[in-house]
């Protein structure tokens, strides 16, 4: 361990103010500073989701020029997929996994501050696309060729850009690999672990094995643009669905990337507030890694339209349904952990249920799409859209709302205002359905996505759709305020935040083992 972690630990040393940030290597601050970050990119790309929502209210082109609005739907993508989710739960990782495995910080403590100081310049870079000649990329979050080749100037910044994300993005993984193997408590063993430890442990062996993918990808595009090869370009003898194939290897263990940490953070959540341990450790830990094995062998389900033979989409079909399976097991056994428990409804368990119950909707909706012949309905219509923003939205994003709600007394000290809270949850909760439920409806009729533009017949739920949108945009701001309020003061936390346990307590009595303490019939203590 360098002798920068142990004089971080204590007071900080004699540096203060702004570089006390730039210099840390304590996790709790690298943790701090991922989340805070995570928070404003959150807020930048809401604000462009609410410039797309705008133009959509009803049709015809009112607001903006129709290629901005296609330059907001790629960014929005890109800032809140690689800015948002991904950073938040790196922030979440660096607070709790030390703690949690009883290690005095992450393994690599230097590398863990360069991999957060890399993400400003990154966005500060991709943000930059917006001010150039041509514009920012238009291509979608998916970057396909050949719609991204037509990108101006902003293209190289872009590739970079993405480069540089996952470059962070390993190096963050690589830490949490080095952390868990190397530094759990004496008597730790894997099967003890917290699941939240678990399913970073997993995440972070997907982001090692994908982000090369992506990163080879972007770097076909660029030499396709720059150096004369012809990878994608069909007039040269390449493939644009070759791109399509490349990049979703990657794409689709990302939105596990991306929900695996969730996963983690509800299963320490929801035994705490049923003040009983989680039920089924060891099937959870073994439905991870199965969801995780799966989710390099399905990709193709994107592609379905593209002329794949009969055989190629009759696989991809039956692999995807297969991931329903242990992730059914997962909701069985949170729903089995509330059973019978003695629960309370703070916010972090409010957005926990909220969590596992729009989750599966988010999840049936996806079983729909994996039905090939059913899918050639639904690709590229709104019906895709409300699939993954309910997996992304009411799924990652509300565990992370969870997770701060249920840690900040934690990280700051004080208690944050459970009135306020509980407004902002039902406020989210609402809006979040009035914006996404209605876009099944939109896609079923046939409207396509990545549109500024559309026929009137889709413009009533569209009306709907916007307002709320509009309302979820603004319910955030509480969410902002609650956050700075709780780190400014408020009530002192107690030592014991949730009454009856703390998060710690639940989280580690995961196997069978320990369930004689949680006996219910009456025992003399």
């Amino acid at each position: 361990m360098s002798e920068a972690v142990a004089h971080d630990d204590h007071d900080h040393g004699p540096e203060k103010g702004l570089m006390r940030w730039v210099r840390t290597t304590n996790h709790k601050d690298i943790g701090t500073l991922y989340l805070l970050f995570s928070l404003a990119m959150f807020m930048f790309g809401g604000a462009m989701a609410m410039v797309i929502r705008m133009e959509l209210f009803q049709p015809g082109l009112q607001v903006v020029d129709p290629h901005f609005f296609n330059q907001m739907t790629t960014m929005h993508a890109l800032v809140m997929v690689f800015g948002a989710v991904m950073p938040a739960f790196v922030g979440l990782a660096n607070w709790l996994i030390p703690m949690m495995i009883g290690a005095p910080d992450m393994a690599l403590p230097r590398m863990n501050n360069w991999s957060f100081w890399i993400l400003p310049f990154a966005f500060t870079m991709l943000a930059s696309t917006l001010f150039m000649d041509g514009g920012a990329p238009a291509g979608g979050w998916t970057m396909y060729a050949p719609l991204v080749l037509q990108t101006g100037d902003a293209f190289p910044f872009l590739i970079f850009a993405v480069h540089l994300l996952g470059i962070s993005s390993v190096m963050g993984a690589i830490n949490v690999v080095a952390t868990i193997m190397n530094m759990r408590a004496p008597g730790m063993t894997l099967m003890k672990m917290p699941l939240f430890v678990w399913t970073w442990f997993i995440t972070a062996y997907l982001l090692i094995a994908v982000m090369p993918v992506f990163a080879g990808a972007v770097t076909m595009l660029l030499t396709d643009k720059f150096f004369g090869t012809s990878f994608f370009n069909a007039a040269g003898g390449g493939d644009p669905v070759m791109f399509q194939h490349i990049f979703w290897f990657f794409g689709h263990p990302e939105v596990y990337i991306m929900i695996l940490p969730a996963f983690g953070v509800v299963s320490a959540i929801i035994p705490t507030f049923a003040r009983k341990p989680l039920f089924g450790y060891s099937s959870m830990v073994y439905a991870t890694a199965s969801i995780a094995f799966l989710s390099f062998i399905v990709w193709a389900h994107h592609m379905f339209t593209v002329g794949m033979p009969l055989a190629g989409e009759l696989f991809f079909m039956y692999a995807t349904m297969m991931i329903a399976v242990p992730t059914g097991v997962k909701v069985f056994n949170w729903v089995s952990t509330m059973w019978k428990g003695s629960m309370t409804f703070e916010t972090p368990m409010l957005f926990s249920i909220a969590f596992v119950v729009l989750f599966t909707v988010g999840g049936l909706s996806g079983l729909m799409m994996s039905i090939t012949p059913v899918d050639f309905q639904y690709h590229d219509t709104y019906f895709i859209v409300a699939h993954f923003h309910y997996t992304l939205v009411t799924g990652s994003v509300f565990s992370i709302m969870a997770a701060a709600y249920y840690w900040m007394p934690k990280w700051t000290g004080n208690m944050y205002n459970e009135k306020l809270g509980k407004i902002h949850f039902w406020l989210s909760a609402i809006f979040v359905n009035v914006l996404f439920f209605p876009q099944h409806f939109l896609g079923l009729a046939g409207m396509p996505r990545r549109i500024p533009d559309y026929s009137v017949q889709f413009t009533d739920w569209n009306m709907v759709s916007s307002i709320g949108g509009f309302g979820f945009g603004l319910s955030q701001l509480l969410f902002c305020y609650i956050v700075y309020a709780t780190i400014r003061g408020g009530e002192k936390a107690t030592d014991q935040v949730w009454e009856g346990a703390t998060g710690l307590e639940f989280e580690q009595l995961p196997s069978p083992a320990p369930y004689h303490s949680f006996n219910t019939a009456p025992e003399v203590k």
